[in-house]
C-alpha cells in the first residue's frame, strides 16, 4: 500500500473536484482493461443507513478482483458523507467510513488504485489523519469572496477557460460575467459554454449585452448591476434593473439599502480619501497600501476589513467612476438616502416614486458620459 494507489480529491468546489477525479478516473484506469472491471459507486447519500451501505459497497469493490484478472481502478465518486453535518455526524455513517479506512490500512495490492472524491472531509478524524500519511490527497476549495481581490482570482479563471474555447471577454462583460457567475468552477464553465454557443463560429468576443441575454441575474448580480449602472452614470439601465425587481416583489428598502446606498457611499468615501492623497487608480495594490498608510483618525470612517485595515476593493472599483460626479452633489446624494430610507420606512409616498427620484437626482448631478 502506498500513497500511489490511494487518492482523496475533495473541496468546497464541487465543480473542480469533480473535474479532477475524473481526470485522474481516465488517466489511472487500465488502458487495456475492461470498463466493466473498473467500479465507480455514487457517494451521494441520503442519510446515515445509506452512507454505510455506501461503505461497504466500496469496501466489497476493493477486495473483488477484476473478473479477467489484471488491475483496477474503485472511484467513490462524490461521497457526502464525511464532512461534519448531521448524516455524517452519524454513528452508523461514521462507522462505515471507518470500515474504509481499516480496509485501505490492511492493505488493497498494486494491482487496486482507490479515487476518493468528495464535497467535505473532517481534518479531525482518523480518516483523514491516516489519509495524509497513505494518500495523495488534493484540495480544491471555492476562493472566498469575503477577501479583496477574489474577482481578480476568479477573472484568470474565467479568462483560461474561455481561451480553450478561443473566446475573449471586453472588460465590461468580464466584470459583469464574474460578478454574477461568481466563484463556482462548475458554474463558470456552464455559462462559457452557453456563451459560446450563443456565439457561434464567426463571433468570438464576448460583450456585455450577452452576458445580460445568456447570463442569469441572481439576487447579488442585481445588486451588483444596479451599484455598476449608477457608477458608470447609466441612469436608464439602473431605473430599469429596479423596476425589474419592484415587480418580481423584491422590497425598496432592501434595495435601497443592498445597492443604492453602498454604491453611493462608495463614490462619496473614494472622494473624500484622494483630496489629500494621492491615490493610484490604476493598479489596485498602489490604491490599498496607500489608503492603508493614512493616519488612524483619517482612515478609521473608511470600511474596514474584518482582519483589520481599510475594505479598499470597493473604494477602488468606485474611484475612477467618482470623479465624475461633484463633491457637494455626492454629498447631497448621501442625505437623500437618509431622507429616502426615512420616506420608505414611516412615509406612504410611492416607494417606486423615492427610488426614482434619488437615481435621477445623482444622474442630473453627474458629467456626461463619453459613448
Amino acid at each position: 500500500m502506498s500513497a500511489k494507489n490511494i487518492h482523496v480529491i475533495y473541496g468546497t468546489d464541487d465543480g473542480a473536484c469533480a473535474e479532477a477525479a475524473l481526470k485522474l478516473f481516465n488517466k489511472l484506469k487500465p488502458a487495456d482493461g475492461d470498463d466493466f472491471a473498473n467500479d465507480i459507486i455514487d457517494g451521494n447519500a441520503d442519510n446515515a443507513e445509506h452512507a454505510h451501505e455506501i461503505s461497504h459497497e466500496t469496501i466489497q469493490a476493493l477486495q473483488t478482483l477484476p473478473f479477467f484478472g489484471g488491475s483496477k481502478v474503485v472511484w467513490l465518486k462524490r461521497a457526502t458523507f464525511m464532512a461534519s453535518d448531521r448524516t455524517s455526524d452519524a454513528e452508523r455513517a461514521k462507522l462505515g467510513v471507518e470500515s474504509i479506512k481499516e480496509t485501505l490500512s490492511a492493505g488493497i495490492g498494486d494491482d487496486c488504485i482507490f479515487i476518493l472524491s468528495a464535497t467535505g472531509i473532517d481534518k479531525r478524524r482518523s480518516f483523514y489523519k491516516w489519509a495524509k500519511d497513505h494518500a495523495t490527497i488534493k484540495e480544491y476549495n471555492k476562493l472566498d469572496t469575503s477577501k479583496d481581490g477574489w474577482q481578480k482570482q476568479v477573472g484568470l479563471m474565467v479568462q483560461t477557460h474561455a481561451r480553450e474555447l478561443n473566446l475573449s471577454f471586453t472588460s465590461d462583460a468580464m466584470e459583469l460575467f464574474v460578478t454574477l457567475a461568481g466563484e463556482d468552477t462548475r458554474q463558470i464553465k456552464v455559462e462559457i459554454n452557453k456563451l459560446d454557443l450563443f456565439l457561434g463560429k464567426d463571433r468570438r468576443t464576448i460583450e456585455i449585452n450577452d452576458i445580460r441575454q445568456m447570463v442569469p441575474l441572481s439576487r447579488a448580480g442585481i445588486v451588483f448591476e444596479v451599484g455598476r449602472a449608477l457608477q458608470r452614470r447609466d441612469g436608464v439601465r439602473a431605473l430599469e434593473l429596479i423596476d425589474q425587481q419592484l415587480d418580481r416583489g423584491e422590497s425598496a428598502i432592501g434595495i435601497l439599502r443592498a445597492s443604492l446606498i453602498p454604491t453611493i457611499r462608495n463614490l462619496f468615501m473614494a472622494q473624500v480619501a484622494g483630496e489629500n492623497i494621492k491615490l493610484n487608480l490604476q493598479n489596485y495594490n498602489a490604491f490599498s497600501d496607500a489608503l492603508n498608510r493614512l493616519p488612524e483618525m483619517e482612515r478609521a470612517w473608511l470600511p474596514q476589513k474584518k482582519a483589520g485595515g481599510v475594505n479598499a476593493y470597493p473604494l477602488f472599483l468606485a474611484a475612477k467612476d467618482a470623479q465624475a460626479f461633484p463633491f457637494s452633489a455626492l454629498k447631497k446624494s448621501m442625505e437623500s438616502c437618509l431622507q429616502a430610507d426615512h420616506s420608505l420606512v414611516s412615509s406612504g409616498l410611492d416607494h417606486r416614486m423615492v427610488l426614482h427620484r434619488l437615481v435621477v437626482e445623482l444622474m442630473s448631478s453627474a458629467k456626461q458620459r463619453r459613448r
